[in-house]
Formats: structure tokens, C-alpha cells, sequence
């Protein structure tokens, strides 16, 4: 009888044990050698308390299953929902107590749920050296795990798509509500390896025990045909190939060819790197001079212009984009002579409204124009070209904003930057401008209309009209401006500037001048009429 009582109540202790316990006795500790594991925890409204309990449990249990340390698996958590935090980053501890108490400390956000924004986070922040992942010249694996239940209120596809080109093996972990499409869009392939389905909360450590049989030692390298020109290595993903010092793996992913050091070596050359055996040198583009750093090229000489800038923020652009706009921006600022006696620059953002980013006359500095670019925070909503380029018209080029007076025959040249057909006519404003003698530059991207990029743009077309079919390839209409805007070679070679004060004085020195000469010419003939008549007086005396 009392062996009869003693089984049930057994079997009621093993499910009340946690199961993080069990879990980390279903195996060994693994030793996968060096790995950055980051996780990426939705703790969104829609995960109850007690769920995240299991989530946060799960955690732990899997965390005593890893061979944690500075030079094997080193651990990052963040969580998200409308915001992402990190709970700590991959360099923060390096025992898995320390993550443990962090994780039980842990207080879910309870808001949105934005993976997009979270896999974003993971890619530019949570691996990156800063935040303690090894850099990618040490070839460590990078995993990130997200586990959701629910479907993302923003984009995932393409920044997953950017984060896996950048290597980080992506597994997506469903666990009850969560939407197939976006796991699978997520996640790494082979979508069979890297997609998870987990019918609740309570069943996520079927997940775990496989995920922890992926990290283990398994010299995949050993028993399946790898191919590798130079050396295989076994990773969780399977067998890896890997190239010798100074050489670098092919898109086969199994051969390997001399590192071109340009890719591999922190150059610093504004324009162009060339590699030479095991050294490499900087180019500049023609009619552009290496400075003597050997890095930098000769900018913009001996020339004034007012440049104002309007960029395209409307909702087509997209995040992404933008950031490469401003980047594009900053390529223009470092080949111009940025400063209040020479060019002058001025940005203007514009959607369904306007705004004056900052005007002509703020920053006297590259630098001070290159911080305040990439401070420009995106608008979205609408096209409205025409809009703004009334607003440069009318303000951006006032004295007020800091253009110099027309006296001084500085060149005024305005720049519109558009990805898109206009919400609003674009044709009184654009020729308005040109009667207004600003010399106008369009720079069109991706879905631009030709006929309007023509309308907004200065004769003739062919040199003030500039077009790239997608944003990451732009920059080569980097030196057609170059050589539109500079100076020296474009539309003001030869300006003179001329001070209104030195010409003020000019004439008031002459008019000075002439006025001694005419009051002196006057005394003279008094002074003659007196001799006169003391002659006369001296000859009637006789």
C-alpha cells in the first residue's frame, strides 16, 4: 500500500519541478567553442505573467545548459515590445549565475509588439564590439533567437534579410499566437532548422532540448562532405568552411582567394582604395588631388556659393533609406569649402509640409553640417515638391537666413532630392526659382519622374539632372555634382566676390576727392581775380 502512494506522489513532485532543472539535466553542458548568442524576447501586452514566467524559466534552463565564458559563449538578452531594452549585452558577464540573476530581475514592458524595430536593435547594437560581440575578422558565429507569440506590428522581412547578410544565424521560436509567415520570413534557412512552432507556453522546452542539441559538439565536419578548400569547422548550423590569414572565403562558401585588403582593413580613403599585394593606397576622382594624410582628396578652392538642400522625407522613402540620404548629403558637404566666406549650406526637409532643418547662415563648419545632418529626423506622409520649393524661394535664400546680398554676386544654388512624383504642381515654383537666378540641381532615386526631375532642374538638363535607380548605388553621382557645384569647375569659375563696402568707400573717396579739386579750383580763381586787381592797382599808382 504505502509503495502505491509513493508513485503518484513522486510523479506529482517531477511536474511541479521546474522544468528549467530538467532541462538542464537532459544533457550535458555543450562546448561549442567561441559563439555570440543574443535573445530576443517579445514581452509585448499580449505574453500574460504567467507566460512570461515559463518564457523567463525556459531562459535560465537553457542558459546552465551552455558553456559560458569570454571565450566560448558569450550571452546577450534584450526585450521588446513597443520599445526594445537590453537586459544585459554579450559583454557584460561572463558566468551564467550573474545572467541568471539578471534575468530573474527581469519586468516584462507590456506594450506594442515591433519585432522589426527588436531585429534592428540586434544587428546595429546588440552585435556589435561595442556591446562585447567579437569582431567579424575573428569569424565567430552570431545566433540571435526571437520568441514570439503574436504577430509583429511592423516590417520584418527586409531588416531580417540585412541582418542575415551580415551573418547572424536568425531561429524564430513561435510560441502559440504567433503568425507562420512572419517566423518564416525571419528566420535563417533551412527554414526546417531554424523555425520553431510551440503550441504554448508550457511546451516551449521541446524547444529548448533541440536548440540545446544544436549548440552541442557535433563535428558535423567529420561525417559530411564539406568541400572546404582550406579548413571546415562544425558550428550549430552545420560544418562551416573557413580560409586561411589573408585569405578570403568565396560566395561558394567553400573557396578562397587573397583578402582584398581594401575590404578587410579599416583604409579611410574618402574616394577609392586600390589593393597592391600585401599593401593598398587611396585614389581621388580625376581633376581631384591626394591630400598629403594620403587619404583625404583637395575640396572645393576659391569659390563662394549658398547651397540649399531639399530632401525628400515622405513616407516612400522608408527609414532605411533616409539614413542613406543623409549619408549621400554628408558626401556632398566633404568636397565643399564649408564656411561664411566660402559655401554656405542649408537643408530643407519636405512631405505634405515643409521644414527648415537648419538655414544658410547656421554652421560655419563641414563638421558642424555633418552633425546636424545626421541629427534630421524623418517626417513621412506625402510629396509636396512644389510646396517646397516655394519655401526656398521665398525664405531659404533671404538675407534672414543667412544668404549674402545679391551685391555680392554669390552664386545661389538650391538642390532638390526626390524619390517620387509630386502631390502638388511643381511648375510656377520651379520657374520662379530660375527667374530668381538660383541655378537648380534634381537628384531623382528609384520611382522619380523624369519630366519633373527636367521641370525643377536648371539648363541645360544633361548637367543639372541627376538620376540612380536605388538608393544604395547613388553615390556615383557623387562626382557629376562634384563637379556641377565646385567652384573652381562649375557654375561660379571665375566669380569675384566683391565687398559693397569697398565700393562705398571707392566712391566716397572719389566724391571726396572731386570736391577738394572743385573747392580748390575755386580759391584758385579768387585768389587769381585778387592778383588782378593789386596789378591794376600798382599800374594806376605809376
Amino acid at each position: 500500500m504505502r509503495g502505491l502512494l509513493f508513485w503518484p506522489l513522486l510523479m506529482w513532485l517531477l511536474l511541479l519541478q521546474p522544468w528549467e532543472t530538467q532541462l538542464h539535466r537532459a544533457g550535458t553542458r555543450c562546448h561549442t567553442g567561441p559563439l555570440d548568442l543574443v535573445f530576443v524576447i517579445d514581452s509585448s501586452r499580449s505574453v500574460r505573467p504567467f507566460e512570461f514566467e515559463t518564457m523567463r524559466q525556459f531562459l535560465v534552463g537553457l542558459l546552465r545548459g551552455l558553456n559560458v565564458g569570454p571565450n566560448a559563449t558569450r550571452v546577450g538578452v534584450i526585450q521588446y515590445s513597443s520599445q526594445v531594452q537590453s537586459v544585459f549585452p554579450l559583454g557584460a558577464f561572463s558566468r551564467a549565475e550573474d545572467m541568471e540573476r539578471a534575468i530573474r530581475a527581469l519586468v516584462p514592458l507590456a506594450q506594442g509588439t515591433m519585432t522589426g524595430l527588436a531585429i534592428q536593435y540586434a544587428m546595429n547594437v546588440a552585435f556589435s564590439v561595442a556591446e562585447g560581440a567579437r569582431p567579424p575578422e575573428e569569424r565567430v558565429p552570431r545566433v540571435a533567437v526571437i520568441v514570439t507569440d503574436g504577430r509583429p506590428q511592423d516590417r520584418v522581412a527586409e531588416v531580417a534579410a540585412q541582418a542575415r547578410a551580415r551573418g547572424i544565424e536568425i531561429y524564430a521560436v513561435g510560441v502559440q499566437r504567433a503568425d507562420v509567415d512572419s517566423l518564416r520570413a525571419m528566420a535563417s534557412h533551412p527554414l526546417d532548422q531554424h523555425v520553431f512552432l510551440v503550441e504554448s507556453f508550457d511546451l516551449i522546452q521541446e524547444f529548448g532540448l533541440q536548440f540545446q542539441g544544436r549548440l552541442c559538439a557535433i563535428d558535423h565536419c567529420s561525417f559530411r562532405n564539406h568541400s572546404c578548400q582550406h579548413e571546415c569547422v562544425s558550428t550549430i548550423a552545420g560544418p562551416q568552411c573557413r580560409c586561411r590569414e589573408g585569405h578570403d572565403l568565396l560566395p561558394d562558401g567553400r573557396s578562397c582567394q587573397v583578402r582584398d585588403l581594401c575590404n578587410g582593413v579599416d583604409h579611410g580613403c574618402e574616394f577609392q582604395c586600390v589593393s597592391e599585394g600585401f599593401s593598398y593606397r587611396c585614389l581621388c576622382p580625376e581633376g581631384r588631388q591626394l591630400q598629403a594624410d594620403g587619404k583625404t582628396c583637395n575640396r572645393c578652392r576659391e569659390g563662394h556659393v549658398d547651397l540649399v538642400l531639399l530632401v525628400d522625407g515622405s513616407k516612400s522613402v522608408r527609414p532605411q533609406n533616409f539614413e542613406l540620404v543623409k549619408r549621400f548629403v554628408n558626401q556632398i558637404v566633404d568636397f565643399l569649402d564649408v564656411s561664411p566666406e566660402g559655401t554656405r549650406v542649408g537643408l530643407v526637409q519636405f512631405s505634405s509640409r515643409v521644414r527648415t532643418e537648419f538655414p544658410l547662415g547656421r554652421y560655419g563648419t563641414a563638421a558642424e553640417v555633418k552633425q546636424a545632418v545626421l541629427a534630421v529626423e524623418y517626417m513621412e506622409r506625402g510629396t509636396m515638391t512644389g510646396l517646397a520649393l516655394r519655401h526656398m524661394v521665398e525664405h531659404s535664400f533671404s538675407e534672414a537666413q543667412g544668404a549674402r546680398p545679391r551685391a555680392l554676386n554669390v552664386p545661389r544654388v538650391g538642390l532638390v532630392f526626390t524619390d517620387g512624383r509630386s502631390q502638388d504642381d511643381i511648375s510656377v515654383w520651379a520657374a520662379r526659382a530660375k527667374d530668381e537666378g538660383i541655378v537648380m540641381y534634381a537628384v531623382g532615386v528609384g520611382k522619380a519622374v523624369e519630366e519633373e526631375l527636367r521641370e525643377i532642374a536648371s539648363e541645360p538638363a544633361e548637367l543639372h539632372v541627376s538620376y540612380s535607380p536605388d538608393f544604395n548605388t547613388m553615390t556615383h553621382l557623387l562626382e557629376n555634382l562634384r563637379g556641377s557645384i565646385c567652384p573652381e569647375e562649375g557654375i561660379s569659375a571665375g566669380t569675384e566676390l566683391r565687398s559693397p563696402c569697398e565700393c562705398e568707400s571707392l566712391v566716397e573717396f572719389q566724391g571726396r576727392t572731386l570736391g577738394a579739386l572743385e573747392s580748390l579750383t575755386h580759391n584758385l580763381a579768387q585768389l587769381t581775380e585778387r592778383l588782378e586787381d593789386l596789378e591794376n592797382q600798382l599800374a594806376n599808382q605809376k
